[in-house]
């Protein structure tokens, strides 16, 4: 006996309606639902090729972009009403064109698969992502080219292992974010160019025999060209595992931004200031300014970098072409990108507000002997010294200042001629922490007057890029 209930999608071959537990397991709709505007998007090229074929009527063609627009309508009002007993987003829309304009909805489907569908709008969701990420990354550089411009000269201490090692310039210090994210942004920019193919007209796997033209449906969408293989447009996802691969690595910058942020805030340091406008308190101590926005950031790369090997996982065992497994690769990115995308928010708000302290910079940018390159240098230079041993005599140096506690500069001349007879009183000319970033003048070295000519270079590049997106 046919049950009354079964799904009417391929009620002709099923009599039973599925069970309650295979209803929800094989239902996307409430995370898919958000493609809802590049499916509709999507059909109505679709509709408009098969027109121009001849494999539809004008007359049909008319009816499904009237009715499409209306259902998009309701999806951007937020009236649209999204059935879980439908599976998915693309059969939720049909079934409500069908309801708005009866049979011309059953030729929408014609020459097509909801596997060359959600590969389609799969494709055009992740492609608006990309581009929104561009310029919000764009943004995140702005932001940081603008302090370090400002902060050209400031001085802070350079660090390996944590440990003090050469005095740089907080501006130098922030365009190194500037060249990662810059980085992150080419990342993004190079998948978003190789999943500029249009897989729609692929249909289930083996294309179809409705004289289509591909063409023209990857154009309107503006793809640059239809994909070359139907296996191949169906089975593929490497287009989301390329994109959550930057992705990953754009949140490893994030975090590692946001480490420094968090030791920086902290008194032990107090290198930075951030507002009430990105910090919190604690519910017990009245003193606590904790630095959460920042830590956020820095957890996020847990769930964005997850989503990546979730989804390799899922594709790794999988053979040609579609299988039900690769539903399981939207929700994982779709996190994911959120995530991304509320971390490189939160960054952006941080480095605008925070406030850096020159003198705890400046003050600290003197411990640890963090001259002892310059004098090393000097004795290069000035005495002709092979740079090994001028490493040896400039250790011993460093551990007569110690055993003084005093710093190199402060170091008298005469203790120095102890270790090294040649050592004059030009010595002193390299040691202070103001003059150690400005011999720093090599390309991409952390003299100010390099520093502040690569930020404006970066501000005026990015202010046009954002301008005209």
């Amino acid at each position: 006996m046919t049950d009354g209930n079964a799904n009417q999608m391929w009620g002709g071959r099923f009599q039973m309606s599925p069970a309650e537990i295979m209803e929800q397991i094989n239902s996307s709709i409430d995370f898919d639902k958000r493609m809802a505007r590049e499916d509709i998007v999507g059909s109505k090229v679709h509709a408009a090729m098969l027109a121009a074929t001849g494999i539809i009527t004008d007359g049909d063609r008319e009816a499904i972009d009237k009715g499409l627009d209306q259902v998009l309508g309701e999806v951007e009002a937020g009236s649209f009403k999204y059935s879980r007993a439908l599976e998915d987003v693309h059969m939720n829309i049909e079934a409500r064109l069908k309801e708005l304009i009866g049979e011309p909805a059953g030729r929408l489907h014609t020459a097509r698969s909801r596997n060359d569908q959600v590969a389609t709008d799969f494709r055009l969701y992740i492609r608006g992502q990309l581009d929104l990420f561009d310029r919000a990354l764009a943004g995140l550089q702005l932001a940081l080219a603008r302090k370090a411009e400002t902060h050209a000269s400031t001085v802070m201490p350079g660090f390996t292992h944590l440990q003090p090692a050469q005095p740089v310039t907080f501006g130098h210090h922030l365009l190194a974010y500037v060249e990662m994210f810059g980085r992150d942004r080419g990342r993004l920019q190079d998948a978003r160019q190789r999943l500029n193919e249009c897989p729609l007209g692929s249909a289930a796997l083996a294309g179809t025999s409705f004289p289509i033209d591909r063409e023209q449906t990857a154009r309107e969408l503006g793809f640059d060209r239809p994909t070359a293989n139907s296996l191949d447009s169906v089975s593929d996802r490497d287009f989301v595992l390329e994109t959550l691969a930057a992705a990953t690595i754009c949140a490893v910058h994030l975090s590692r931004l946001s480490e420094e942020i968090v030791l920086w805030v902290t008194p032990q340091f107090g290198f930075l200031t951030l507002s009430d406008r990105f910090t919190t308190g604690s519910s017990i101590m009245p003193q606590k300014r904790n630095p959460d926005a920042a830590e956020l950031c820095r957890a996020k790369v847990g769930r964005i970098s997850g989503a990546l090997q979730s989804l390799v996982l899922i594709m790794k065992g999988l053979p040609l072409a579609y299988s039900k497994d690769m539903q399981e690769d939207k929700e994982v990115a779709f996190d994911a990108l959120d995530s991304l995308r509320l971390a490189v928010s939160a960054a952006t708000g941080m480095v605008e507000d925070m406030q850096p302290v020159p003198e705890a910079m400046r003050r600290a940018a003197g411990y640890g002997y963090s001259t002892a390159t310059d004098l090393a240098d000097w004795l290069v230079r000035e005495l002709k010294m092979p740079f090994r041993e001028a490493h040896h005599v400039t250790g011993s140096i460093v551990a007569l200042a110690e055993k003084h506690g005093t710093d190199l500069n402060e170091l008298p001349l005469q203790a120095m001629q102890a270790v090294e007879a040649r050592i004059t009183e030009g010595i002193f000319s390299v040691l202070s922490v103001e003059n150690s970033v400005s011999s720093r003048m090599s390309y991409g070295g952390t003299a100010p007057h390099n520093v502040h000519k690569m930020a404006a270079k970066w501000v005026g590049e990015l202010e046009i890029a954002l301008k005209n997106v």
